[in-house]
């Protein structure tokens, strides 16, 4: 599996996750990015390290720290909310409206025939997510989210409840598998992580195939 490399200093890499990886070794075991961290190491003693997660049908932008010193900046700046996200996805519907901010905490529930999900809940974590409409395609929408809250599923749950539409292809929240959409359509488009007195790390993955099919094009 080809992981492309989309900024790399002494710190830090960011590389384009493909769609299907998972970040974690699944329980039932099978790949991971574990699998592929040797190989990342570039000349480096250590191994990399993920600093954030995406979900495995997720693609793009994963921030990496190449020793535990960063690894805990990194961490330290995700806490104090220094890293800027902006995510691509396409929903199974129209958005009311061109932009807006969607407002819902989230808290998890689980159950012994659906297994666990995230819901909105008034006593749940706060959860901030901008979005924006990019573009019509067809039955559906190309939006671009920007969270200011990394909350497990936070996008996905947005679109639902407060887009009035999930992602196309969500398993969970969605329809599941659709034609041309074999996967939950999210893409992690850009990443830019603030650094005092050093160069901000900034990323972006280019759009992947399974988007374009769709209509969707870079801008």
């Amino acid at each position: 599996m080809n992981i492309p490399i989309l900024y790399e200093d002494g710190e830090a890499l960011v590389i384009d996750k493909p769609a299907g990886l998972p970040v974690d070794r699944p329980r039932k075991g099978g790949p991971c990015l574990d699998d592929h961290l040797e190989r990342l190491k570039l000349g480096f003693q250590r191994p990399p390290v993920a600093v954030h997660r995406l979900d495995t049908d997720t693609s793009g932008c994963l921030l990496l720290a190449r020793n535990p010193k960063a690894l805990a900046r990194f961490n330290k700046a995700f806490e104090e909310r220094l890293v800027g996200k902006t995510y691509l996805a396409i929903l199974a519907g129209h958005p009311p409206g061109t932009e807006g901010t969607i407002e819902l905490a989230l808290a998890k529930i689980s159950s012994a025939d659906k297994g666990w999900r995230m819901i909105p809940a008034k006593k749940g974590k706060p959860a901030v997510s901008h979005w924006e409409l990019v573009a019509e395609l067809g039955p559906h929408s190309l939006i671009r989210f920007r969270p200011e809250t990394g909350r497990t599923h936070q996008l996905r749950v947005h679109a639902l409840k407060g887009l009035g539409a999930p992602l196309l292809g969500d398993p969970v929240y969605g329809a599941g598998p659709a034609p041309g959409a074999k996967r939950t359509m999210l893409h992690a488009e850009s990443l830019t992580v603030t650094r005092p007195g050093k160069t901000p790390i900034e990323a972006r993955a280019p759009l992947p195939a399974d988007f374009r099919a769709f209509g969707a094009s870079d801008g």
